[in-house]
């Protein structure tokens, strides 16, 4: 079967489940008994067109919308609808995980664009020092100083440092989402522009042999921070993607649908935002050795790559519970 005919066959179907779920999902009061056989009775029926899909067509965005509408009908049908903090739990825990490995071309990309970009600011200033004036915005180019890094931190207020760079860090990471509407050209010029700034710093730092001490003051906070930024600047580039390629549905409901996972990546960030702007303004301007903060910045890394193999983990139990419960149902 063609997945045109596929879809078209069905389409009705998937709409019903659709509404039905959405139905349940606002808890409106006449929710019936009727209601709850008829999900009962779509939720086996389109189990074996998500098996269908998964055979024939296991890329396609169809066997994705499939997957994500029979697993909210298994919610609902087995109760597994969990109250406000259960669900921010759930979110953080396994969900914002599964969309990360969604995605992880469009944040790899956005990855790309940010190594161009700081390789280019590098090769810049390391061919001419003046460049740094043309690459770094004024204000931090008449300020840095190689031979100055680390004084007057005990003359800043932590906290306030620390708020301020949170701040600055969720600004990017949201104009870098919604850069995603402009077909994710603004997205783009972003992850090149805040790469150049990168690079430039870290080629002004190399020429003054302080290369070792420009890493020790950014790693410890930038792994995480800059992780985020790739996440965010990845949501903008799927929804950018999606107004070029809309794929099965109309442009306006594809763009819709899109944003709408997009905008839940970028809120899944901004948690490790906070812990940036925290070890931003108390970790990196502090007495620790350079050693100790390279130390940091490798436990930081080794957080990210803990949560993430634990949230797949949660992923892979989830579905072996889901294709449990289906196999259950359909006897």
């Amino acid at each position: 079967m063609k997945l045109s005919f596929f879809i078209k066959e069905n389409k009705e179907t998937w709409s019903q489940l659709e509404t039905l779920i959405h139905k349940f999902q606002k808890k409106q009061k006449e929710i019936s008994a009727e209601d709850i056989d008829l999900l009962t009775s779509l939720y086996k029926q389109i189990s074996t067109h998500v098996s269908y899909a998964q055979t024939y067509f296991p890329t396609d965005e169809i066997t994705i919308y499939l997957n994500e509408l029979i697993t909210q009908a298994h919610h609902i049908l087995y109760k597994e609808q969990f109250k406000s903090k259960h669900q921010l739990a759930y979110f953080f825990k396994e969900y914002f995980i599964t969309l990360i490995r969604k995605r992880h071309l469009f944040i790899l990309f956005a990855f790309l664009l940010f190594f161009i970009g700081a390789l280019s600011g590098y090769i810049a200033v390391q061919q001419d020092p003046l460049n740094v004036y043309v690459i770094l915005p004024a204000q931090i180019a008449e300020n840095v100083d190689p031979h100055r890094v680390g004084e007057g931190h005990d003359q800043i207020s932590n906290p306030l440092m620390s708020s301020a760079i949170m701040l600055n860090n969720i600004k990017v990471a949201i104009m870098a989402f919604v850069g995603g509407i402009t077909f994710g050209l603004f997205t783009i010029y972003a992850m090149l522009y805040n790469g150049l700034i990168v690079g430039a710093l870290a080629a002004v730092f190399h020429q003054a042999g302080k290369s070792y001490i420009f890493w020790a003051y950014i790693l410890p906070h930038g792994i995480i921070e800059l992780t985020v930024i790739f996440i965010a600047g990845g949501a903008g580039l799927y929804m950018g993607y999606r107004m070029f390629v809309p794929g099965s549905y109309p442009r306006f409901k594809q763009l819709r649908i899109s944003a709408l996972e997009s905008l839940q990546l970028l809120l899944g960030t901004i948690p490790l935002f906070v812990i940036a702007g925290i070890i931003e303004g108390y970790i990196t301007p502090s007495q620790l050795s350079l050693e100790a903060k390279y130390a940091f910045a490798i436990s930081t890394l080794l957080f990210l790559v803990m949560y993430y193999l634990y949230g797949l983990s949660q992923h892979y139990k989830s579905l072996r519970d889901h294709k449990m419960s289906r196999a259950f149902a359909s006897k």
